[in-house]
C-alpha cells in the first residue's frame, strides 16, 4: 500500500527512517523546527521511497550492523538539493540526477546540508546478481552526468516514483524488479569498463565466468566442464579460480538459479506459471530435484514459498 508519512520533529523523523529502512543514527544539522515527509511503498521485498526533509546527517554504525539482519543495497537518486555519501573510504557528492549505491552491511554516512529531496530504492543483495566483492568497488561512486547508462536509468526511476500512488501491486512489483535489473546492468557496465590495473588475473577471470554463468542459467547442461571449455581452461583451473574466492562453481550456479527461481515464485505476475515450469526455465527440469534443492536452500518447498509470498503481499 502506498503511504505518505509526515514527521514534525527530528526525533519522529529519526524513528520513521529507522523503521522504514534499517536502524540508523541521525542528527539534525540546524537547530529549531524540523519537518520531513516520507512517501512510497514496499512491493514484496523491494521498497521505493521518496524523502523530503531538512538538513541532516544519517549514519549506519558498526554497532547497528552487529545487531544482525539480512544485507540490503540502497540506491539513492538525488532529486533536489545536494548529498554527500561516504562508504568504503570513498565519498560521492550527489547532485540532482545523480545515483549512487551503498551497502547496509557496512558503515556509511549520508549528509544533506540543506533541504533536499531524494528517492531511495532498497532491496536484498541477492536480487542484484553481482558479487558482493564487485559491488563493494562501486559503493559511494557517483553515477550521473557523463555516464550514458546512468543518464538513461535515472529518469526512468524518477518517472516510476511519480506513478507509485496509482500502481497496482502486481505491476508495481514487476516494475521494482525491472529497476533492480537496470541497476544491475548499470553497475556491471561500470565494473567491466573500469581499468584493470591493480586487479589480479583470477579476479578478472572470475568476473567473466560469472557473467557467462548468469547468461546461461537456463541451460540444464551448464556445469564446470562446459564452462571450462567456453573459457579455454582446464576444469581444475576453473575450480581453483572459484576456490581462491571461497566459492565453488556448482555452488555459484545453484545459488544464482535459486535466486532467480525465488524471484519468479514471489512475482504475482507469475502466479499462473506451474512451479515445475519455473524450475525448468532456470535449468532445473527435474521437478523433484528442483524441489529438494530449493527446500535445502530456503527451508520451504517452492509451493510453500509461493504461498508465503502471497500471504506477505496480502
Amino acid at each position: 500500500m502506498y503511504q505518505v508519512q509526515q514527521a514534525d520533529s527530528f526525533s519522529a523523523w529519526k524513528k520513521l527512517i529507522s523503521n522504514t529502512f534499517v536502524p540508523l543514527e541521525a542528527k539534525a544539522l540546524h537547530h529549531g523546527a524540523f519537518s520531513g515527509q516520507l512517501s512510497g511503498r514496499k512491493m514484496h521485498d523491494v521498497g521505493i521511497m521518496r524523502l523530503q526533509a531538512g538538513p541532516q546527517s544519517v549514519s549506519r554504525s558498526p554497532e547497528l550492523i552487529a545487531r544482525g539482519g539480512i544485507g540490503h543495497y540502497k540506491l539513492s537518486l538525488q532529486l533536489s538539493g545536494h548529498g554527500l555519501l561516504l562508504q568504503d573510504g570513498r565519498e560521492a557528492v550527489l547532485q540532482p540526477g545523480d545515483v549512487a549505491i551503498y551497502d547496509t552491511q557496512r558503515p556509511y554516512t549520508l549528509t544533506f546540508d540543506k533541504e533536499f529531496e531524494t528517492l531511495v530504492l532498497m532491496f536484498p543483495q541477492h536480487l542484484l546478481g553481482l558479487s558482493v566483492e564487485d559491488v563493494s568497488e562501486l559503493t559511494a561512486v557517483r553515477m550521473g552526468k557523463g555516464n550514458r547508462l546512468a543518464e538513461a536509468v535515472a529518469p526512468f526511476v524518477a518517472s516510476i516514483a511519480t506513478q507509485l500512488p496509482e500502481l497496482k501491486s502486481p505491476i508495481g512489483h514487476r516494475l521494482a524488479l525491472n529497476i533492480v535489473d537496470l541497476l544491475s546492468t548499470l553497475l556491471a557496465d561500470e565494473i567491466y569498463s573500469r581499468p584493470e590495473q591493480g586487479t589480479d588475473n583470477n579476479a578478472r577471470m572470475l568476473r567473466r565466468i560469472q557473467h557467462h554463468i548468469e547468461a546461461n542459467l537456463a541451460d540444464p547442461a551448464l556445469g564446470p566442464e562446459s564452462i571450462a571449455r567456453a573459457h579455454h581452461i582446464a576444469t581444475r583451473t576453473l575450480q581453483k579460480i572459484f576456490s581462491a574466492h571461497g566459492l565453488t562453481v556448482a555452488g555459484w550456479i545453484r545459488e544464482r538459479r535459486m535466486d532467480q527461481c525465488r524471484r519468479d515464485l514471489a512475482d504475482p505476475l507469475c502466479e499462473h506459471v506451474p512451479v515445475g515450469e519455473i524450475g525448468a526455465r532456470w535449468g532445473l527440469p527435474d521437478g523433484a530435484h528442483f524441489s529438494r534443492v530449493f527446500r535445502t536452500a530456503y527451508g520451504l518447498s517452492p509451493s510453500q514459498f509461493r504461498r508465503s509470498s502471497v500471504a506477505v503481499r496480502g
